[in-house]
């Protein structure tokens, strides 16, 4: 443990990517299998231990520490394993005197091996026999909060790096590995041939697209040379399917990254039927029409999905690219070659929940620009909602892992802006621990004389770092009211923070209290030019929603 210990430590305080993939580089060199293995599967997210959860781990630290000081230390630190890991008492004399070091390994197999009634007083003699920062990685190791800023996608480019293998190499037969993937870091370092991959439905990683600088790329850029087609609100998926070797249909779902989430959309894994792979994106269909991204978040982060669920928020693809089919990979051939295969395809298999993204019509970079600006002249009123800008494909680009330049682009609509008001402020994870970082604001609802605000969205992102400093010292020198972890800020016509919101767009939602959802919502700017009673209004965001659904 020692060693992945001052692993996590490092990486959590290194903000540079390129040094954190040298940590992790000299990691997995020098660690021995099983050990990394059991470490890359922690960064990946491959590790879960059903029997020691949040509840447990503060039941064991109140039974040694007064409850009332761990609370008001938790909501302090705002960290449960950095706040566990340096209040823990053990009793007196090092219970490890003597004894092996604790190896990774010991408690990997010791979880899993402990059933729910073992699990308090092994994870007890652990924290007893490590140091403070020995305690807090065993602690993230077993809540799988990691945060130390390493992505599945940048533990296995680190893994890559012991040999002449790119990470997408890795990607590709990643599904089909098992921890601690002793296999693969042997394949990695040269002792041993690439893992035979078995499964029938693999993950093949995605191609990504740069986004438009419209100034300088429509200038260098030949509309001719270019298809276009509609960038839609859902989310990017690539639905594998293939015979097994014993006969069986493997079908799998995947998310971007790569994440199986087959189980949670088991109706759409009926209309898999095929020997293929598509990229597409997943959205709620409700008799032919896109229906709003807050629909498809019901169906969103579920280990599973009932009957009911399936019925009322009914998924399909809409197909972008088709990257193989019956054996054949189609990714080396041109985009208009695999879009005819792809038309043909989706036109055999009739599926009511697989269709085609229809291209955008144009002849230069204006009309492409009006069409982008007004989908409703192209499209129905619920898919012209369900539009986020379009995408620009090179006719002759092949499908290239990653996001190589010059080939693939996508051109947002703008975003839309309001003036909203502070209300409330919890601490940050992580690095950001120590600050109030994640916000909860409102608009004016109701006449003059009496009117409240009334909360539309939360966002942690879109400031600077000066402009966190700044607004984490106005939430503690503006403090009116605490709940737990979160601190209800001044926020009177008079008296308050008034924040610009950047958003994509608005669905209605019965579970707030303006009836008003943001997608992607993120601060754009801090007003303090303005007092709070010049914010927006609730109808202004009415007014926005009636607009985009015209």
């Amino acid at each position: 443990m020692h060693a992945f210990a001052r692993l996590l430590d490092r990486l959590s305080f290194e903000p540079r990517r390129t040094a954190k993939e040298a940590l992790l580089v000299d990691y997995f060199r020098t660690t021995p299998d099983p050990d990394r293995g059991y470490a890359l599967a922690a960064l990946a997210g491959s590790l879960d231990f059903p029997h020691a959860k949040p509840a447990l781990l503060k039941g064991l630290v109140t039974e040694r520490v007064d409850p009332v000081l761990f609370g008001l230390s938790y909501d302090f630190v705002g960290d449960l394993s950095e706040t566990i890991a340096l209040m823990w008492t053990a009793p007196a004399g090092r219970p490890d005197d003597g004894a092996e070091p604790l190896a990774l390994r010991d408690v990997v197999s010791g979880l899993r091996g402990a059933g729910r009634t073992q699990a308090p007083a092994l994870l007890s003699t652990w924290l007893d026999r490590l140091d403070e920062i020995g305690r807090w990685a065993l602690l993230k190791l077993i809540t799988g909060g990691l945060r130390v800023g390493v992505s599945a996608r940048l533990a296995k480019t680190a893994v890559a790096r012991l040999g002449r293998l790119e990470p997408d190499d890795i990607e590709e037969i990643w599904n089909g590995l098992a921890t601690p993937y002793a296999e693969l870091f042997a394949w990695a370092e040269g002792r041993a041939d690439r893992p035979r991959n078995v499964d029938p439905a693999p993950f093949r990683p995605p191609m990504l697209a740069h986004p438009v600088n419209e100034e300088k790329d429509f200038a260098a850029l030949d509309a001719a040379d270019f298809a276009a087609e509609w960038k839609w609100d859902g989310i990017r998926v690539q639905a594998a399917a293939g015979r097994e070797p014993g006969g069986m249909h493997g079908r799998r779902l995947y998310s971007r990254s790569g994440e199986d989430i087959s189980a949670a959309f088991p109706d759409l894994l009926d209309h898999l039927g095929f020997d293929a792979a598509i990229d597409g994106e997943l959205l709620v269909v409700r008799d032919g029409a896109v229906q709003p991204f807050s629909d498809l978040q019901k169906r969103l982060n579920r280990k599973s999905a009932g009957a009911r669920i399936i019925a009322d928020y009914p998924v399909a693809i809409r197909a972008y690219d088709l990257l193989a089919v019956d054996g054949e990979d189609l990714r080396s051939l041109p985009f208009h070659a695999r879009r005819t295969r792809l038309e043909r395809f989706v036109a055999e298999l009739a599926s009511p929940r697989i269709d085609l993204s229809p291209l955008v019509p144009f002849d230069g970079w204006a009309e492409l620009a009006t069409a982008r600006h007004e989908p409703g002249r192209l499209l129905g009123e619920a898919d012209a909602a369900a539009v986020e800008g379009v995408m620009l494909k090179r006719r002759a680009a092949p499908y290239l892992p990653g996001r190589p330049k010059g080939e693939w682009f996508k051109w947002k609509r703008d975003p839309f802006l309001i003036d909203a008001v502070l209300m409330y402020a919890q601490r940050g994870h992580g690095k950001r621990s120590s600050f109030y970082s994640d916000y909860t604001f409102g608009v004016w609802r109701g006449a003059p004389d009496a009117r409240e605000l009334v909360p539309v969205g939360k966002a942690y992102f879109g400031f600077t770092d000066e402009e966190l400093r700044e607004i984490d010292r106005f939430v503690r020198a503006n403090t009116q009211n605490r709940f737990g972890p979160v601190r209800e800020v001044v926020h009177t016509p008079e008296r308050g923070l008034v924040v610009e919101v950047a958003f994509e767009g608005l669905n209605r939602s019965g579970r707030h209290k303006s009836g008003l959802a943001m997608r992607f919502p993120r601060i754009s700017r801090l007003r303090w030019d303005k007092i709070p009673a010049e914010a927006d209004r609730i109808d202004t965001l009415e007014a926005l929603l009636s607009a985009t659904r015209a």
